[in-house]
């Protein structure tokens, strides 16, 4: 055929340019309620993760849900199936024999089809076309029967240029349009059906999009005998390998036909495949459903690692530990311990000890009182203990979280552990260091008059003796040595046996005031860092939930 036998100045008034009717109501496509739940969820990730994710990696999905909105507010009764092919496919061939007049240019000159033509087997499409870029000019209507027309009723079909093409306005053409069609039928030859370009330019990445997609090995007349089995057969392979789904024995997945559009051998059944395709008005839903998947495939990384995440309460448990453990709590536990005793001691000790006592600790601390002030060299090793358990409780956040996820955990426990060192010195003197005496148990005041009985138990026998020395009493050395000896042996014992009850009150007031520290401390770290990091984990958990509504499942591991 000549250049020139498909040009407009040959084709018949029926075969120009197709017009809206404004008289035609034309039915807007309807989404079943599954992709429409699945959009939403879609549109709804979207916007939460625009503070987490760059504008880049959220650019596919966004160009799907507009792409989606479009083609939702147009036409639910018609079908857009491209056809496109390699320079001397013959896909403007077949185009043409599907047609049944000769619509788009065929010959030897290449490229041949320099601007992509659609052809509408029924009125209403306009908008359709419109979407495409496609001019007026460009649009035509098929001459065939009655019949035949109405077995397409309802398909746009459009002839693309080749997408091998040396220009590289015809391959960005090519590219466009193919995101914007229902369907694509891939044209192949015998001699190109294995190209690279062909395989991983465009059938390996729409592997998933093999439902609306037809694949024709077309100028089987070419081949002799078996030959076309042989090549049909290993077409089927390579599709395989590229993990397009083939729609064999029922299954769903890409239909595979051999055929020659130069003699029609093979056309009246990839025709009939067309008009049932077209009857089932799904090709628009499964498209969008097939772009979702492929949007939602490359966001797996960003969204899900397959690992477990968030913190365990062993791991905010060690991080209030470690934080108790750099303001002293265990210390100052001890420390109140000490204390306690020394009160006791103090307050139930024989009189005279407690007088030496008292001479050997005239230059000590007010009694019942402790320090918890660290010495100035011990700040920094304080300071580096805080840093330190913040660092862990970050690592461990993070852990099986996408990288932006773990960069917005690891931000919030910077920001946290800002001021967080200075704030629990602050809280170490407030809160870990008690004011005054430690308190006194009920049984105090008993072992202080048992303590005041024997000193009196002492001193009178001691008068009693001193009494006979100088004659003032009768002679008896049994009774006040004994009263002296009970006095001098008891006070001990109470102080013994006062010691040996203060223990476990002691014990009791320590780990109460190592608590009060240890809570404290967990209470200032929780606000100012775990608090944060928290959020940050349940934001991440809300999205992965949301992407899982996004990819259709319950759960994403």
């Amino acid at each position: 055929m000549s250049e020139t036998s498909g040009s407009e100045e040959a084709a018949p008034a029926s075969m120009m340019e197709t017009r809206p009717s404004g008289s035609q109501a034309v039915s807007p496509l309807a989404y079943d309620t599954a992709l429409r739940s699945r959009l939403d969820a879609l549109r709804e990730l979207v916007g939460l993760s625009r503070t987490r994710l760059d504008s880049r990696t959220l650019a596919e999905a966004g160009r799907v849900l507009d792409e989606a909105a479009a083609r939702r507010k147009l036409s639910g009764q018609h079908t857009v199936v491209a056809i496109a092919g390699a320079t001397g496919s013959g896909k403007s061939t077949l185009f043409n024999a599907l047609a049944g007049v000769a619509i788009s240019e065929t010959g030897v000159r290449r490229p041949t089809t320099a601007a992509p033509i659609a052809c509408s087997w029924s009125d209403g499409a306009a908008t359709l076309i419109d979407r495409l870029g496609i001019p007026g000019r460009l649009r035509r209507r098929p001459v065939q029967s009655a019949d035949a027309e109405a077995q397409l009723a309802g398909l746009v079909l459009v002839d693309l240029p080749d997408h091998d093409s040396a220009a590289v306005q015809h391959r960005q053409q090519v590219d466009r349009i193919l995101g914007l069609v229902d369907a694509v039928i891939w044209v192949v030859d015998p001699e190109k059906y294995a190209d690279a370009m062909l395989h991983e330019r465009y059938l390996r990445p729409l592997a998933g999009h093999a439902e609306v997609m037809f694949v024709v090995l077309n100028q089987v007349d070419r081949l002799p005998g078996e030959a076309a089995h042989q090549v049909l057969d290993d077409l089927r392979r390579l599709l395989d390998e590229d993990g397009v789904a083939l729609g064999e024995h029922g299954e769903p997945g890409a239909a595979v036909l051999a055929l020659s559009a130069l003699t029609g051998d093979g056309v009246a059944e990839l025709r009939e495949a067309l008009g049932q395709f077209v009857a089932e008005r799904g090709a628009p839903g499964r498209r969008v459903q097939a772009d979702l998947d492929a949007a939602a495939a490359r966001l797996w990384p960003v969204y899900a690692t397959g690992r477990r995440t968030g913190l365990s309460e062993r791991a905010r448990n060690e991080f209030a530990a470690r934080l108790a453990d750099a303001v002293g709590a265990t210390a100052a536990g001890e420390a109140a311990e000490r204390a306690w005793l020394r009160n006791a001691n103090r307050a139930c000790g024989t009189p005279w000890l407690r007088l030496w006592r008292w001479y050997q600790g005239r230059s000590d601390l007010p009694t019942g009182r402790h320090s918890l002030r660290m010495p100035v060299d011990e700040e920094p090793t304080a300071r580096q203990r805080v840093e330190q358990a913040v660092r862990v409780l970050s690592d461990r956040a993070v852990a099986g979280l996408p990288a932006p996820w773990a960069q917005a955990v690891r931000e919030a426990a910077a920001r946290g552990a800002q001021g967080l060192p200075e704030a629990l010195d602050e809280l170490a003197a407030r809160v870990g260091a008690p004011t005054g005496r430690p308190p006194r148990p009920g049984w105090w005041p008993v072992a202080v008059l048992a303590q005041a009985a024997m000193t009196v138990l002492q001193v009178l026998g001691g008068l009693w003796l001193l009494g006979q020395i100088f004659g003032v009493m009768s002679p008896n050395l049994g009774v006040p040595v004994l009263l002296m000896v009970i006095g001098i042996v008891g006070g001990p014992v109470v102080e013994w046996a006062c010691r040996l009850a203060a223990r476990g009150p002691a014990r009791r007031y320590g780990l109460e005031a190592e608590r009060r520290l240890w809570e404290a401390a967990a209470g200032c770290g929780r606000a100012r860092v775990l608090d944060p990091v928290a959020a940050e984990l349940l934001r991440y958990q809300e999205v992965r939930e949301q992407y899982g509504r996004v990819l259709g499942v319950a759960r994403v591991g």
